[in-house]
């Protein structure tokens, strides 16, 4: 048996010569290689990129998100103080309804600038629906006690009555009350009850109801000359059976839509008959404004938000590239499956 360096001495002096062709290829391909090997050398480096810009892109999405929730965080403070005022002082101007022209007015104002005083008023002769809102600020609980009850004695005194009435007690007292005042004396009422503490705010709306009222006293009028005529038709006594059935059926129909007409007359008249009053008794504390988040909160917020729409972005930015990244991975494995059968064709040969 031949030893290992005897081997190695056999083979080394055995060494087989490469046929002109193949030695012809090679040198063809040693003089392509040049050209292409920077291309051959030169591998993407996918993992390290990606490792990189992962974190990236993270950090600039939550800085960017931080910037943003910052800035609009001044915006959401201006924006709580405007409605908070607002809500608190009123409008302080008068201030026509959208349908004025047509049906009636409101108007509206606060402590400087109220309504007390002024000379609006139902319109003498016309059916109209009058609703005030009063709010006034007492110094106290008890205050808020004594305002209600002067509030209702006011109301009995007018000639009118409580609809609703909730006091509450305690360290902010607050008072609510619903009531019902001939409209001949509203204003009476409405300077009256301004007088019970300062006021914060009150509107006085006026809505237009003679329309209404003379589209139903035609409607009726129209309603009872036909049932005249179909009652004077069915006692003429000339009419055959069937027509008469018909009058008849006519008839009941007349008379209950007649009866709904007097209905929304009767209705009508009432609402045109009494106003509607609303008066909130309050106290310092308890119309203060509601204290706005803390500017971190609203920062923190704002940023979420930001973080949730560019989360949208990305997603929606997937979607659109998911087609094409399909595309391309099969490509890629046709790619390595080509070149898997040109090498296992190139060793069987």
């Amino acid at each position: 048996m031949t030893s290992s360096p005897e081997l190695i001495n056999e083979l080394q002096a055995s060494r087989p010569a490469a046929p002109p062709e193949l030695r012809a290829r090679v040198r063809e391909l040693s003089a392509e290689s040049p050209a292409q090997a920077p291309l051959r050398r030169f591998r993407f480096p996918a993992r390290r990129v990606a490792l990189i810009a992962i974190p990236t892109a993270a950090a600039l999405a939550f800085a960017s998100a931080g910037v943003v929730g910052l800035s609009r965080s001044d915006v959401s403070t201006e924006a709580i103080r405007q409605k908070s005022l607002a809500t608190t002082t009123g409008a302080g101007s008068t201030t026509p309804a959208p349908n004025a022209s047509r049906e009636g007015a409101t108007l509206s104002g606060t402590a400087s600038g109220g309504l007390a005083d002024t000379a609006i008023a139902p319109t003498t002769g016309r059916a109209q629906r009058v609703s005030a809102t009063l709010t006034v600020e007492v110094a106290d609980a008890d205050a808020v006690s004594r305002a209600a009850q002067d509030a209702l004695d006011l109301t009995r005194r007018l000639g009118g009555h409580v609809v609703n009435a909730s006091v509450a007690t305690g360290d902010e007292g607050s008072a609510s009350l619903t009531v019902r005042i001939p409209v001949a004396k509203v204003q009476e009422a409405i300077v009256g009850l301004s007088r019970l503490g300062s006021i914060v705010a009150q509107q006085v709306t006026i809505d237009d109801l003679q329309e209404t009222l003379d589209r139903l006293k035609r409607r009726q009028l129209s309603l009872r000359s036909q049932i005249a005529l179909v009652v004077a038709n069915l006692e003429s006594g000339t009419l055959d059976a069937e027509t008469q059935a018909r009058l008849e059926a006519r008839l009941k129909n007349l008379r209950g839509e007649l009866r709904g007409i007097r209905s929304g007359i009767s209705a009508t008249n009432a609402e045109a008959r009494m106003s509607t009053i609303q008066l909130t008794v309050v106290t310092p504390g308890a119309f203060g404004a509601v204290a706005p988040p803390a500017r971190l909160d609203r920062t923190i917020d704002e940023a979420l938000n930001v973080l949730a729409w560019e989360a949208v972005i990305v997603l929606a930015v997937l979607i659109v590239l998911a087609p094409f990244a399909l595309v391309a991975f099969a490509a890629w494995l046709g790619r390595r499956f080509y070149r898997h059968r040109e090498d296992e064709r190139l060793l069987s040969t």
